[in-house]
């Protein structure tokens, strides 16, 4: 059971992640890493949605593993694509480096405080 002390660490560590993405955009005058803010919190929805769909049944265990593979392939490609942005941006030098470390951290924070948060208060499915 998550209380109130786990409320406060998540939102800690989520405006820290929120922090150090705005101000990699910030210190340096250039928005684009902001789009790895939308990456991340677009990426548990794939995931989220293919759960619900499959609907698993008692009799049979594999009848909806193919549209949880496909949430979980989803869900993977945009945490993936989370990293490589800023990389490609700073490769391509319309960021500079340490935006790029800067962004990739903030956003790997902002991904995991989601994650936490639905471990912690996924409620438990009774039948």
């Amino acid at each position: 059971m998550a209380g109130l002390k786990t409320i406060i660490a998540l939102s800690f560590v989520l405006a820290i992640g929120f922090l150090l993405v705005i101000l990699s955009c910030a210190l340096w005058h250039v928005y684009y890493p902001l789009l790895v803010v939308a990456t991340y919190v677009i990426a548990p929805l794939p995931n989220w949605i293919c759960n619900r769909a499959a609907n698993p049944d008692d009799f049979m265990e594999s009848a909806g593993n193919g549209v949880i593979d496909f949430g979980r392939f989803l869900t993977g490609f945009l945490v993936v694509m989370g990293i490589a942005l800023p990389v490609l941006l700073a490769h391509c030098a319309l960021i500079s480096a340490p935006a790029m470390v800067m962004s990739i951290i903030g956003g790997l924070l902002i991904y995991g405080t989601i994650i936490s948060f639905t471990m912690f208060f996924q409620e438990d499915e009774e039948f």
